[in-house]
């Protein structure tokens, strides 16, 4: 499947949550000199990412409207194309725990934008031979093994609706695991002409698209590092929370080689790096940035960042290595590239 004409990126916002990492993968394709359809909510953000890519042909790069990604029509216009699609990758989904209603604001839109676009392709995109979603690893993690367990694509988060409603959290574990359930169960009911992969990052680190020009709209998952830089986190390095993080390009990449790759089919890709702490990443950019060393946490004042004393669980990454063929950038690199990201973002 490595020669893909036509291909579509399924985002929400790109340079924002998952639309982080479909910004990249929207950029690696290009790279790698697809023809690719990207959904935007609207004209102007279609023109902000034309602006970024000025030399990019129409029929290299085009744009398709999908206001609500949550509404179960919102891909059937966007999914016919001429040329048609070969490849879907669908890295759109909700993210935010301000949430009042966990069942209608998180686990109803994740599972109706993944199934939604899936009954779009089987009806009316019959040359699409490849679907890749992002699902998280949030939909492999169990939260009463926290410790002593080593995690793998086999792994399920056993989560159940009534958890779900507990605590926003919960509900957002909840929305990445019904909804890629969802979808494998779609493939498996409905045997559609193209196959299934899922990618499943934990964290998400690495420098920001070049098009993102306010860190007001910087991803979650970075803004440790703009919290750490500028000096925010100076007097307590903040608890790391979850230890797995990959780059945003080793993510983006998995997306795009999930794509290409016949072997890829029918699997799931737990797409992580290592383990790392807060502790480590101000230990980093205090090595790399002695100019910021007097705005990072010390001492003490890093304890709250490090590994507990507990323990963490451990990961298995090998189908990723061995199907894919990552190699995984280190947290050093994620770190001091990110760290330079947002220096020029913000002038520094």
């Amino acid at each position: 499947m490595t020669k893909i004409r036509r291909l579509l990126v399924a985002a929400n916002r790109p340079g924002r949550g998952s639309g982080f990492i479909a910004a990249n993968v929207l950029d690696l394709l290009l790279a790698r000199g697809h023809s690719v359809v990207t959904t935007v909510r609207s004209q102007q953000k279609a023109q902000g990412i034309k602006n970024a890519h000025p030399n990019v042909s129409k029929e290299k790069l085009d744009f398709a409207i999908v206001e609500d990604i949550a509404r179960p029509d919102a891909f059937d216009e966007a999914v016919i194309s001429d040329p048609p699609f070969d490849a879907v990758i669908h890295t759109a989904s909700p993210f935010h725990f301000n949430v009042t209603d966990t069942k209608k604001e998180l686990l109803d839109p994740a599972v109706i934008g993944t199934t939604g676009i899936l009954k779009a392709i089987k009806k009316s995109a019959p040359t699409v031979k490849r679907v890749v979603i992002t699902s998280s690893f949030a939909a492999i993690f169990d939260q009463s093994k926290s410790t002593g367990k080593t995690y793998s694509e086999a792994d399920w988060n056993p989560v159940t609706e009534a958890q779900a409603l507990e605590n926003p959290m919960n509900g957002y574990r909840a929305s990445k695991t019904f909804a890629e359930r969802a979808a494998w169960d779609f493939v498996e009911n409905e045997k559609p002409n193209f196959t299934l992969a899922t990618c499943n990052p934990p964290l998400v680190l690495g420098p920001i698209v070049h098009y993102l020009n306010s860190l007001d709209t910087l991803n979650t998952s970075n803004q440790r590092i703009r919290n750490l830089m500028t000096g925010a986190a100076k007097e307590e390095c903040p608890p790391t929370g979850s230890f797995f993080f990959v780059d945003v390009r080793d993510i983006a990449l998995s997306h795009v080689l999930a794509a290409e790759k016949e072997e890829a089919a029918g699997k799931r890709f737990f797409i992580v790096a290592d383990k790392f702490s807060n502790k480590q990443i101000a230990e980093i950019i205090g090595e790399k940035f002695p100019q910021l060393r007097d705005r990072l946490p010390t001492g003490d004042a890093l304890k709250p960042g490090d590994f507990p004393a507990a323990g963490t669980p451990d990961f298995d990454n090998r189908r990723s290595v061995e199907v894919l063929g990552l190699k995984y950038r280190s947290l050093e690199e994620s770190v001091v590239d990110t760290v330079k990201s947002l220096q020029a973002v913000e002038g520094n």
